[in-house]
């Protein structure tokens, strides 16, 4: 963090738009860093918490046309075409544009790269900035970040999106960081898929699912991941990070990359229809790893939380 004098060291002014759970967690840590941050969000009272918190509070992405930079975490390809080029859009103001524009949201690269040509038309320099992680993630500081677009405007922009958090690559030109992010989410339902089907057959061998998970998490098989997922596997707390239906939203992205560039992905492909398969039966709004409990469907188990208290690798024992 850069503490409480970085608007007296030439600092940018940092507009955001999107103040939902993710959004919010992000914009925090840029206000916590002392920058100068104009927030915005469609309900306005989502963005008076950051109101509170020292932000200056507008009422439309257009309002912020002024700052140096422009952050936005909205949740879809139509949200993000609005809060750019929309009529209240970040560049609806004919007389004045942001220097750069960061777009942090999951989109398709075909969204990206109407939006990015519109803010050349202005004179905007356009990053992809596609980010890996959930609010707990970025409180913890441990967000993950990679950048696509014009270097010299990465490198502009370096010290506020390094403030979001500890891993900042940048990939290449264009859009490039979209693909990054669709294989990252992929690589993320198969892992998890996976990790299910072990557990279950684990349980199914009369393993208690804290025990073999504890095992695997200390053993080079595991990663920060398997151990991030350990307490909703273990406890069944499947409040959302993220849900099956924004993971069956990447599957098909990727799916369609996929089949454009002629890479066969057979796994991905199953793991996709088994999402799918969650969403069939209702679960449509809890965390995706309810990937655990259909598995276990299928294999005639009904789970039980075990109440067990699961370091999270986070910091936090839940």
């Amino acid at each position: 963090m850069m503490g409480e004098d970085a608007r007296s060291e030439g600092a940018l002014s940092i507009g955001w738009v999107g103040c939902g759970r993710m959004g919010t967690a992000m914009a925090r840590r840029l206000i916590e860093a002392g920058y100068d941050v104009s927030v915005t969000n469609r309900t306005r009272s989502k963005a008076e918490a950051l109101g509170a918190l020292g932000a200056t509070v507008v009422d439309h992405p257009r309002d912020l046309a002024s700052c140096d930079v422009v952050f936005i975490m909205v949740s879809a390809n139509a949200d993000l075409v609005d809060v750019t080029i929309g009529p209240e859009g970040v560049l609806a103001d004919e007389l004045s544009a942001p220097r750069v524009v960061v777009d942090c949201s999951t989109v398709s690269s075909e969204t990206s790269a109407t939006v990015r040509e519109a803010c050349a038309v202005r004179g905007a320099d356009f990053l992809a900035a596609p980010v890996s992680g959930n609010p707990k993630v970025v409180a913890s500081g441990k967000l993950t970040l990679a950048v696509s677009g014009p270097l010299a405007a990465f490198e502009t922009v370096r010290p506020y999106v390094e403030a979001l958090g500890h891993g900042v690559t940048y990939v290449g030109e264009g859009e490039v960081a979209r693909l990054v992010k669709i294989c990252h989410n992929m690589f993320l339902g198969v892992v998890t898929q996976t990790l299910a089907e072990i557990t279950v057959l684990a349980e199914r061998g009369g393993i208690s699912r804290h025990a073999f998970l504890e095992f695997l998490n200390n053993s080079i098989m595991g990663s920060s991941f398997t151990r991030y997922k350990s307490p909703a596997f273990v406890n069944l707390d499947f409040t959302p990070t993220f849900t099956p239906v924004l993971l069956r939203k990447d599957f098909d992205l990727g799916m369609a990359a996929a089949r454009e560039l002629n890479v066969a992905m057979p796994v991905a492909a199953l793991c996709t229809e088994l999402v799918v398969s969650a969403l069939g039966a209702g679960y449509d709004k809890e965390d995706f790893a309810v990937l655990l409990v259909e598995q276990a469907r299928r294999a005639g188990l009904v789970l039980e939380p075990e109440n067990v208290a699961v370091d999270d690798g986070l910091g936090v024992a839940t």
